[in-house]
């Protein structure tokens, strides 16, 4: 069970990081200081956007359980 844990572990912090790479930038980060900032002409985000952001949450939700679960059992020394 432990090792199906760590897997799922795992496949959500690869998930985490391709969800993260997937929005699209906004113009007030790091990038914009450098010159990198593309200006909208559409004001508001899509459904895909809003979409995705529910993605990132849950999946940035399901990694937290699972590093406090793991946690837990390597304080309990059943790893």
């Amino acid at each position: 069970m432990i090792v199906l844990l760590e897997i799922i572990h795992g496949i959500l912090a690869v998930s985490l990081i391709v969800a993260v790479l997937l929005h699209s930038g906004k113009g007030t980060g790091l990038s914009s200081a450098f010159g990198g900032a593309m200006p909208s002409t559409f004001s508001g985000t899509s459904i895909i956007e809003k979409n995705l952001n529910r993605i990132t949450v849950v999946l940035a939700s399901s990694f937290g359980v699972t590093s406090l679960i793991l946690y837990y059992l390597s304080q309990r020394h059943l790893l």
